[in-house]
């Protein structure tokens, strides 16, 4: 189930992406601010300290596909990662996917 969760978070962020910012239409746009709201809500969940950086402790506890991919994410080698940086990867992976 949580795959399937990360998987429609990835596939709503790349359609985000590749609208380049032009607003959805309708649902679909009601879907993607959805699922970014869920991503969000997650990220703040997993975040104990509230500092808007999740370590991989926190991304075990609370982000498997984060703490899985958490060296891919952490670029910069901090030891966290931020929901900006989390993304910015999904947005990466999809485009990849998508042949571009």
């Amino acid at each position: 189930m949580k795959k399937m969760i990360a998987l429609l978070v990835l596939c709503i962020v790349s359609a985000a992406a590749s609208a380049q910012g032009m607003p959805a239409p309708g649902a679909d746009g009601e879907r993607i601010e959805q699922a970014m709201s869920q991503l969000q809500a997650r990220f703040a969940g997993a975040n104990i300290t509230h500092d808007g950086r999740l370590t991989r402790a926190q991304a075990q506890a609370g982000m498997p596909m984060v703490a899985r991919h958490f060296d891919e994410i952490d670029t910069q080698q901090q030891g966290y990662v931020t929901l900006a940086q989390i993304e910015d990867f999904m947005r990466q992976k999809a485009a990849a996917r998508q042949g571009g």
